[in-house]
């Protein structure tokens, strides 16, 4: 009963709480509310104390996820606008999350042909400008995810998305880019744009998302520094 009231009011202070926020506050917020729930509820449940220790776990917990929260600051704000002058007319969206990461979406028309984890010419010039970005912040994380359309089996889609990340983070530390700052992952045909019930939709699905996060804890250490 003491875990469920805990996270009711950690849910209700958040709703409330983040209405007003900025981007930048709302993704620290976040982060701190997960962490007070998780530590209220391991305060609580661990030895004795009762409150008293759902209390000190709620503190605690907020601390470390307002650390690990994503924040938008100003040299992701910087990022993103030199990466859509970069990109204009060529049909790559980039664009900020709800969770205050930046989002570079890559269609396969410019990024690899069907039933292919080749990196294109015509990505290259997009791939390096992103690496130059990358360069200049370094205290970024990187994820990258593949996508098929669903032709052919999970057995094929599967391992091609992860191969069309791989690629992608590949010719990235090619341009510079230190290869422990990514994570990658792909997503066969398991999580479509629209229907796969056109070429032009199946275009659509076969994609690269390229997602980019900053951390409370970087972006101290960096004004520390």
């Amino acid at each position: 009963m003491r875990k469920t009231i805990v996270l009711t009011l950690v849910a209700a202070s958040l709703a409330t709480g983040c209405a007003n926020m900025d981007e930048k506050q709302r993704g620290t917020a976040i982060g701190a509310g997960v962490g007070a729930g998780i530590g209220a509820v391991l305060g609580a449940t661990t030895g004795g104390g009762g409150g008293g220790r759902a209390a000190t776990g709620a503190v605690l917990g907020g601390a470390a996820g307002a650390v690990a929260g994503n924040i938008w600051s100003s040299r992701m704000e910087k990022q993103k606008q030199q990466m859509q002058q970069a990109t204009q007319g060529t049909g790559v969206q980039v664009t900020q999350t709800q969770d205050n990461r930046l989002k570079v979406e890559i269609p396969s028309d410019i990024s690899f042909d069907s039933g292919r984890a080749d990196v294109k010419p015509n990505f290259r010039p997009v791939l390096d400008k992103f690496a130059t970005t990358l360069v200049e912040n370094t205290g970024t994380r990187i994820t990258i995810v593949g996508h098929t359309d669903s032709s052919g089996s999970d057995a094929i889609n599967d391992p091609l998305s992860v191969n069309r990340a791989a690629r992608t983070r590949d010719y990235l530390v090619t341009r510079g880019v230190a290869s422990n700052r990514f994570a990658i992952d792909g997503r066969g045909s398991h999580e479509p744009l629209v229907a796969n019930d056109t070429e032009a939709n199946r275009a659509r699905n076969r994609r690269v998302e390229i997602f980019v996060a900053e951390q409370q804890a970087t972006a101290q250490g960096s004004q520390q520094r």
